[in-house]
């Protein structure tokens, strides 16, 4: 039985998915001519075939009858400038990643609303024509971080301001692929991180495809749009010249690297890669917020910079992965350990289905006791 799709929201949907007509016709268990003949409405795919067609390029299988392929809005304002150029179509993965992120923010917000609990107050303090010194101190002041603070080592302290960060109410997410599907992977080059500035839900996402030394920075730099009431997706450039991702920028750096303890630090009179190791011992910082403070204050040129943060992402995509964090403890990290808290609790108490619970942070029913154990002692 054929199944009178339209050709064109075939074409769309898999160049919305970014797959090959090969890929995809491997995916299908067809010949690629077939696709080809499919997308050219010389061929029409049989009803199964076209299921399956959906399945693979992930939308509804209904929408392959529509007249026309549906225009999609951007769910966040695109903040990115990559390679100097800004991208104007999101992906699919971070598309999906996006709506991922706000289904458990809707949660949460009917949860804390629950809880009388109806706004935070962090979001949207400031805005873009305030200064980068003012927004710091408030952070400092609201998040309890002193401007000298007993940070440890690099580990530490990024988990450490991950919890600080989360006790402020703002649920931050960490992921590398589009919820647990580990053939959708997120590219670093596509983005970095996005905000949420929802005033009762602020949540920050943070793609962990990127090397470690990059993601504290992406973490100060998205706790800056939510003080300063700034939804978007960045990628964190510095050749950046929106107002908001400069000014998100500056936040970040000084919160990380304090200017005038930064340049009381930094040696003139050597090699400049040579500071970095001494000034990542005295931030607790990586290399590469050093490097990028360095370029802030035209310690180092623009392609040093680039250089030196290129072979970090290099090093960092060939390391090894062994040594990966036990799965429950990664999958509180990629919804946010305050959602997934609430979300046990709930379902441990048989305020929701446990199978809603799992859907919501990934974790199978059967095993939910034990995760809310390990991981919160509930």
């Amino acid at each position: 039985m054929e199944a009178l799709i339209n050709p064109d929201v075939l074409r769309w949907a898999r160049e919305r998915a970014s797959l090959s007509t090969s890929t995809l016709a491997k995916s299908l268990g067809t010949q690629e001519d077939n696709v080809l003949a499919w997308e050219q409405g010389k061929k029409k795919p049989s009803f199964n075939q076209a299921m399956n067609y959906a399945r693979q390029t992930y939308i509804p299988f209904g929408y392959l009858y529509l007249p026309h392929p549906p225009e999609e809005s951007l769910l966040l304002p695109d903040l990115r400038t990559i390679n100097g150029k800004r991208e104007h179509e999101y992906s699919l993965a971070l598309r999906d990643t996006i709506r991922w992120a706000m289904e458990r923010q809707e949660w949460y917000r009917d949860y804390l609303i629950s809880q009388g609990i109806t706004e935070n107050g962090a979001v949207g303090k400031f805005s873009v024509s305030d200064s980068a010194e003012m927004i710091v101190a408030d952070i400092r002041a609201t998040l309890g971080i002193p401007p000298k603070p007993n940070r440890g080592d690099f580990d530490d302290y990024f988990k450490n301001l991950v919890s600080t960060i989360e006790s402020a109410g703002i649920l931050v997410m960490r992921n590398s692929i589009v919820n647990n599907n580990t053939s959708r992977p997120l590219r670093v080059e596509e983005f970095r991180g996005f905000a949420i500035s929802d005033t009762l839900v602020p949540v920050i996402f943070i793609n962990t495809a990127d090397c470690p030394e990059a993601r504290l920075f992406t973490l100060a730099h998205e706790v800056s749009h939510i003080w300063i009431g700034c939804s978007g997706v960045s990628d964190g450039e510095p050749a950046s010249h929106r107002a908001e991702e400069i000014l998100c920028n500056a936040v970040a750096a000084e919160l990380l690297t304090p200017g005038r303890e930064f340049l009381s630090a930094w040696d003139v009179d050597i090699e400049w890669q040579e500071n970095i190791p001494h000034l990542t011992k005295i931030f607790h910082v990586s290399g590469s917020v050093i490097a990028r403070r360095a370029l802030t204050f035209n310690l180092i040129t623009a392609d040093e910079y680039g250089v030196f943060v290129a072979r970090k992402l290099a090093e960092h995509k060939a390391r090894c992965k062994d040594g990966a964090p036990p799965y429950s403890r990664l999958q509180t990290g990629r919804v946010s350990k305050t959602l997934a808290m609430a979300v046990a609790s709930e379902a441990l108490s048989g305020r929701m289905l446990l199978r809603d619970a799992a859907r919501l942070i990934g974790v199978k029913p059967h095993k939910l006791s034990e995760y809310s154990k390990k991981e919160f002692g509930i």
